[in-house]
């Protein structure tokens, strides 16, 4: 960067304090909000939106954008601030409807709902670690999809993250990774302030954090926040660095600008007060009312936009040439951004031989088939490939000297692997899977959180699903899980009950595009059921086996559908007519039309039983109030998961033995 002239030095100082004023002024009249970060970094976003980052406020979903991430959410109104300021489609009277309902600047930032917001955050460490997926996706796609002369996939991601995203531990896992894979286009720029919520970080985080991120392989650097020359150095040099990303802490005061109360915490998460507002911009030297913008701050960022335009036709050019010299390849890669699947995506299918097989392996057998005409998807697992089978024939690893690798090697990182995944999906033209046991979903609640917020597809492979996988005992025996998946909002669960389940399951998870799917998957051998019948897995429940009149409903998900099939012929024996019903899906079900949900649960027949080796909550919408849920109410045990089904009550006599109880 050439050095900032004294005229452009004044500049970018009045856009910072219109930035700093905005926020105060926002904040004040929504009467909650947090002021202090946005007050001491706008000098250095300012900086950074305006010489260096690479957008096109007209068109903010443009594939060659830089992407930028505010991981440190509570500070949104920077960013509502800068998008203004630079023509997004955000107005003056949105930044004034701060925290209001119905507008468009909530209180943290939310993808597809404010435009130019590339990820929701707030919850901290998501945004950093969701951006080493951002900044993996460019590297991957340019790998798959650049040919000489023409880099049609060339872009940088920028972070702003505090104190409090480098406490989350989902961050060091993240950037673990990260310097691992040498994402040599991730710049963070860390707001050092030394303040956190309840008062100085001396209190809990006295680590040097760039020896921290040296020792994961980044480039790390210091500067003033508020010295643009120094803020602008640093950026040339992360930028010079394509091995390693880099880490920028920036010395920031928070607050800036405010007599009474910069440097402290309080002026994190409150308002300043009318008095503190007055007493500020008379420091700042700023005589004008709330929500003013002068003409030349707004010019400043305009024009930063502009130039994006400009280079947004400059790509579009490249792309109008590659698409002559890659035809094939160009219209690959806009079926990829647009998130569509290839017309002959399915045309490998799995085929099964009728033996008994574990749903995870049946999972590996589709996964293999259908990766063969899916070139979108990237997946991995944290640490646990064999055994959650999301590795396929001839996959080579993402490595540093291997940028188009299909496989990630997470590592024992299930959190940095869900905000990675999330910002794969993000980037777009990536479709990502990841697998761990499903136990241990709970230590990627987080980012699994956020893709269902987003509407992300990701594709979750969470194996050994049960008090099923036997000897490993209560620690690694989900009970929990089942129930706290299907209680999150735009989640679809899926519990497949045999190999034609699971790989129907598959494509619907890939034909999703607003939401995350969670594929549950066991460890044990499952017999097959009827594959004529396994597309009506789509529907979420199923008639797997009737009876004439039937008396009685079972019904299962996965291993114990097959458990109620042996019922059925208990009651059978009995004189008591009982039909079995696969639910491989709630949520899949709830979506289908009352005459079809009337058909398989007849509202006539009210003795139902439901078994399901998982917690029984919310099992009694099927059931009603009169029937009865067979499941687990308590941790697991350590034996063969025959002794351990047989002794927990999860059998075929005590099914049957339910049914009766309603018959008398």
């Amino acid at each position: 960067m050439s050095s900032i002239s004294e005229t452009k030095i004044s500049t970018l100082k009045l856009t910072a304090d219109t930035v700093r004023t905005l926020a105060m002024d926002a904040v004040q009249k929504a009467n909650s909000g947090h002021p202090g970060m946005p007050m001491g970094m706008a000098d250095t976003a300012v900086l950074l939106w305006s010489r260096y980052l690479k957008f096109d406020p007209k068109r903010p979903n443009w594939a060659d954008r830089d992407r930028f991430v505010l991981s440190a959410g509570h500070g949104s109104m920077l960013l509502y601030s800068l998008l203004h300021l630079s023509g997004y489609d955000l107005s003056l009277n949105d930044l004034k409807n701060f925290r209001q309902w119905g507008s468009k600047t909530p209180g943290h930032p939310e993808y597809g709902h404010t435009p130019g917001v590339e990820t929701t955050t707030g919850p901290l460490g998501q945004g950093i670690a969701t951006a080493v997926g951002m900044a993996l996706a460019e590297r991957w796609l340019a790998a798959r999809f650049n040919k000489p002369d023409y880099e049609v996939v060339n872009h940088r991601t920028f972070v702003i993250a505090g104190d409090g995203d480098l406490m989350e531990g989902v961050s060091g896992e993240a950037s673990s990774l990260a310097g691992h894979w040498g994402l040599g286009k991730l710049i963070v720029l860390y707001d050092d302030n030394h303040i956190s919520i309840d008062g100085s970080t001396a209190l809990s985080f006295t680590e040097d954090v760039l020896q921290r991120y040296a020792a994961y392989g980044w480039q790390t650097l210091r500067a003033d926040g508020h010295d643009v020359g120094a803020v602008g150095a640093a950026l040339d040099e992360a930028l010079a660095d394509k091995e390693r990303p880099s880490l920028i802490a920036c010395r920031t005061i928070i607050g800036y600008g405010s007599p009474n109360k910069a440097g402290t915490s309080g002026v994190h998460g409150s308002p300043l007060g009318e008095e503190e507002i007055k007493l500020t911009k008379e420091k700042l030297g700023w005589n004008h009312p709330p929500f003013y913008v002068p003409d030349a701050a707004r010019q400043l960022l305009v024009g930063a936009g502009q130039k994006g335009a400009g280079k947004r036709m400059d790509w579009k050019n490249l792309m109008a040439g590659y698409a002559k010299s890659y035809p094939d390849l160009a219209a690959d890669f806009e079926r990829a951004l647009a998130g569509d699947l290839p017309e002959n995506w399915d045309a490998v299918m799995p085929d099964f031989d009728g033996k008994p097989l574990a749903t995870r392996a049946a999972s590996g057998k589709t996964l293999a088939a259908l990766i063969e005409n899916n070139p979108d998807m990237l997946g991995g697992s944290a640490d646990l490939t064999g055994s959650n089978k999301t590795i396929f024939p001839g996959a080579t690893d993402i490595q540093k000297d291997n940028p188009g690798g299909r496989y990630v090697r997470y590592g024992v990182r299930e959190h940095g692997m869900g905000a990675i995944m999330n910002g794969l999906a993000l980037h777009g033209g990536v479709i990502p899977y990841g697998g761990t046991f499903l136990v241990f979903a709970d230590y990627m609640r987080g980012a699994v959180r956020l893709a269902a917020l987003m509407g992300l597809r990701v594709i979750y492979v969470f194996s050994h699903d049960s008090i099923g996988l036997g000897e490993d005992g209560p620690t690694h025996q989900p009970i929990e899980q089942l129930a706290s998946l299907r209680v999150i909002p735009n989640m679809v669960v899926l519990r497949p009950a045999d190999a034609w389940e699971t790989a129907v399951s598959w494509k619907i998870a890939l034909q999703r595009q607003n939401g995350p799917t969670a594929l549950i998957l066991t460890r044990q051998k499952l017999p097959e059921l009827d594959k004529e019948n396994a597309e009506n897995t789509t529907k979420g429940a199923y008639i797997v086996a009737d009876a004439e009149n039937p008396q009685a409903i079972l019904i299962g998900t996965g291993s114990e559908v097959h458990i109620a099939l042996a019922a059925q012929k208990l009651l059978a024996e009995k004189g008591i007519a009982a039909r079995v019903v696969s639910m491989p899906s709630w949520e899949l079900f709830d979506a289908m039309p009352q005459d079809y949900k009337d058909t398989i649960l007849p509202p006539a027949v009210t003795a139902r039983v439901a078994i399901e080796a998982a917690s029984p909550m919310g099992w009694e919408r099927y059931t009603g109030s009169s029937g009865a849920i067979i499941g687990i109410n308590h941790f697991g045990a350590s034996a063969p998961f025959e002794t351990i089904y047989r002794e927990f009550g999860l059998t075929a006599e005590a099914v049957a033995e339910a049914a009766l109880k309603m018959m008398k």
